[in-house]
């Protein structure tokens, strides 16, 4: 790939904002997203920055595994897998100009109704700071709507992890509209994408999007994810929750933007 330094330059940086973005404000890799399809051709680009995103995963799980909520989990994974599979069909055929504008229309309306349900109240909080697990009975499935709207945000986050790596948004929109607060929030995120990224990778080298020259640039810039994670691990305690929410809602709408001005 042909880089100049001021390319590599954002490229690291980019890199770094995966870390944090794992480990402090999901959503915020939407920027990353960005960088890379301005520096790199944009579908090359999600093959170079998925083995990054999985490296922060892995950061995120060691940090936070101990607060996933399992059972959202297991509700997320069919649709999710639904989501990827149509995902894939679409990159078959479709351009760049067609995934950026769908998926910048998606990260906006989910922010949208995001901040329109919490506006409303009728987002009750659905598990506690410190373990991460829902009162009560967390282990229970939801109602039924409960259910239809986790299978409607599962098929929205694996269609949008596969075709540009955006998931982190529209899965972020849902834990907030599920009431999970700051450390839940972050293990249940973390133990997601370490398993929905890692089984986009036979995908990914299907399409052509992973090959040696994608994974040579990798090895480079894997080094500015760690203290990207670092620095957001140890940031993240220093803010309240309804600072965490408004970071991450605001990260989807810039990355919302940026995908539909780009």
């Amino acid at each position: 790939m042909d880089i100049t330094w001021w390319g590599f330059a954002a490229l690291a940086l980019a890199a770094a904002l995966v870390g944090f973005s794992k480990t402090a404000v999901s959503g915020a890799n939407t920027v990353s997203l960005a960088v890379f399809a301005a520096v790199l051709p944009a579908r090359d680009s999600t093959g170079v920055l998925l083995p990054l995103l999985i490296v922060g995963d892995v950061l995120a799980v060691l940090t936070y595994r101990r607060h996933a909520h399992w059972p959202t989990l297991w509700r997320l994974f069919p649709a999710v897998a639904a989501g990827v599979v149509l995902g894939t069909v679409f990159l078959l055929g479709a351009d760049d100009a067609a995934v950026r504008t769908s998926i910048g229309a998606i990260l906006l309306l989910m922010a949208g109704v995001t901040v329109w349900r919490r506006r409303a109240g009728t987002d009750a909080p659905k598990e506690t700071a410190d373990t991460g697990r829902a009162p009560g009975g967390a282990d229970r499935p939801g109602p039924s709507s409960g259910r239809l709207t986790a299978r409607s945000y599962g098929v929205l986050g694996g269609f949008t992890t596969m075709v540009a790596n955006a998931g982190g948004p529209v899965m972020s929109m849902y834990l907030l509209s599920a009431g999970f607060r700051k450390l839940g929030f972050l293990g249940t995120s973390a133990w997601f994408f370490l398993i929905v990224n890692t089984s986009k990778v036979p995908f990914s080298v299907g399409l052509g999007l992973i090959d040696a020259r994608s994974l040579l640039l990798d090895a480079a810039l894997v080094l500015f994810v760690l203290p990207g994670a670092y620095i957001g691990k140890v940031w993240v305690n220093r803010i309240d929750q309804r600072l965490f929410e408004r970071l991450v809602i605001a990260a989807t709408v810039l990355g919302g933007l940026q995908l539909l001005l780009r």
